[in-house]
């Protein structure tokens, strides 16, 4: 079998995919392709590397999981395919779903890749 055997990161996958398609965006296309891969190869970040290469109202992606070692000095929307308790607890409402995010910029203009 090839690809993810989870039916949800299957799923997630092919409607990012969808979603790049319609809106003409390369971003959810690139993250499609990052859910399709192993996950030994999917990173995790920290919360303060998210910290270090945002600013006050961006929004986030993380193509892996948020881990909590770290602060966040500012407000950010940090969507990922997974989050340790830690930085769960941290993020608080900011921790978003990966669908949530993307239907919130179809177009993926203002979203950063962080991994």
């Amino acid at each position: 079998m090839k690809g993810p055997e989870n039916k949800k990161t299957l799923e997630l996958a092919v409607l990012l995919g969808k979603l790049s398609r319609e809106n003409k965006a390369p971003i959810w296309k690139a993250i499609s392709v990052k859910l399709l891969s192993p996950r030994r190869r999917r990173t995790g970040v920290n919360l303060s590397k998210i910290d270090r290469f945002t600013s006050d109202g961006d929004a986030v992606i993380v193509p892996g999981k948020v881990l909590g070692t770290g602060e966040l000095t500012h407000r950010v929307a940090v969507a990922a395919f997974g989050f340790s308790s830690s930085a769960k607890a941290k993020l608080g409402a900011n921790a978003i779903g990966v669908m949530e995010l993307a239907k919130k910029f179809p177009k993926g203009t203002g979203v950063k890749i962080i991994s």
